[in-house]
């Protein structure tokens, strides 16, 4: 028995109360969440400077699997071009998408706000910290990797200051998180604001452009650094869904259920530090995808949680894919900064999202 419907069925609930959307809507949405994922994907790999069809994207694909199927890239450099540079680029993107998205919708689940995004508990904040330390310090620090790492660290170390400084009397209010959060957000935003005021211009520049995100430097070592602990992250969150559905109905109510509420946040609040950090800890700091792709995954199929993990998941891959084929392409021979982007696309749809649910509730107070 699903934990929807025992939910139903403790609290006199119908099983579709707790699901908006039936098979058939679940069916299209994941089926376009697909499609478009693929199209991207294969657009993507054929944009750049040295041309490549979408059928000889494919055919180079199928020949690596050990399929003679479709004609090869035509020109010299094709294979390594896509098999270097532009498949380490689409599949990093995906990861990122994917861990972003996955993030938001664990983190709204266990704030039970649909409002509520993974920037709230400090972690991209926090990487952003230990990224301008490397910089400014330079010297052996200032290799990709290095930088990568403290970002990685100092966002998951960021997160569990949070936390431990949310507690008090062995519980966690989501109210503490929240407003702790904000602190320490601000008090990450003043060590970063002191980075940048003692860097020399060239680390400078390093790190306000590191903040504005980017998938530049995408390579097979990065990927395989951050695919693995997305994968852990994402399964993790798939785990916890069935008593994120019982937590909606309130903290005395999943209580009275034998949910522990407090290891339940515990372990969410983990997961979302560990796949943030290894979406920003590479690529810089990319606004609005955990926050308005869950958002919409919801609206499109309702709250149950673990339909709504796995279409965050493949939205979250479909924006940030979307979002870098337009950062490559709106301007020619440029590559735009990609958390300026999300950033300026998600911040109207944002606001949009955010009218249309006060209109639900009776209008603006």
């Amino acid at each position: 028995m699903s934990a929807v419907s025992e939910v139903g069925e403790t609290t006199g609930l119908p099983a579709e109360a707790l699901r908006k959307a039936g098979p058939t809507r679940t069916t299209v949405v994941f089926t376009g969440l697909v499609l478009a994922l693929v199209a991207l994907a294969i657009v993507s790999a054929c944009l750049g400077q040295v041309p490549t069809s979408p059928a000889e994207v494919v055919g180079s694909i199928l020949h690596r699997i050990g399929l003679d199927i479709g004609p090869l890239p035509a020109h010299p450099a094709g294979e390594v071009t896509l098999w270097e540079v532009r498949f380490p680029r689409v599949v990093l993107a995906m990861l990122v998408g994917a861990a972003l998205g996955c993030s938001g919708a664990l983190l709204q689940g266990i704030f039970a706000n649909p409002l509520a995004e993974p920037g709230v508990i400090g972690v991209s904040s926090g990487a952003a910290v230990g990224a301008s330390a490397v910089i400014v310090l330079g010297g052996a620090f200032s290799s990709g990797w290095s930088l990568a790492w403290a970002a990685l660290l100092s966002g998951l170390v960021t997160t569990f200051l949070v936390y431990a400084m949310s507690r008090s009397g062995g519980r966690t209010e989501v109210v503490t998180v929240i407003l702790t959060g904000v602190a320490v957000n601000a008090m990450a935003g003043g060590l970063i604001a002191f980075f940048t005021f003692v860097a020399n211009p060239a680390a400078r520049d390093q790190i306000v452009f590191w903040q504005l995100g980017s998938l530049g430097g995408a390579t097979w070592d990065v990927v395989s650094v951050v695919a693995p602990l997305t994968a852990v992250g994402v399964a993790v969150a798939i785990v916890l869904a069935p008593k994120l559905d019982v937590l909606a109905l309130g903290e005395s109510v999943a209580r009275h259920l034998g949910v522990n509420v407090e290891r339940v946040r515990q372990v969410a609040i983990v997961a979302v530090a560990v796949l943030v950090s290894a979406a920003v800890a590479f690529t810089g700091i990319i606004m609005f995808v955990g926050l308005v792709v869950p958002h919409l995954m919801r609206l499109a199929l309702g709250p149950a949680h673990r339909v709504l993990m796995f279409a965050s998941v493949l939205g979250g891959a479909v924006v940030l894919l979307a979002a870098d084929l337009g950062a490559r392409t709106l301007v020619p021979n440029a590559d735009l900064p990609l958390g300026m982007l999300t950033a300026l696309i998600g911040g109207p749809v944002f606001f949009l999202m955010l009218r249309r649910t006060r209109a639900k509730q009776g209008g603006w107070a």
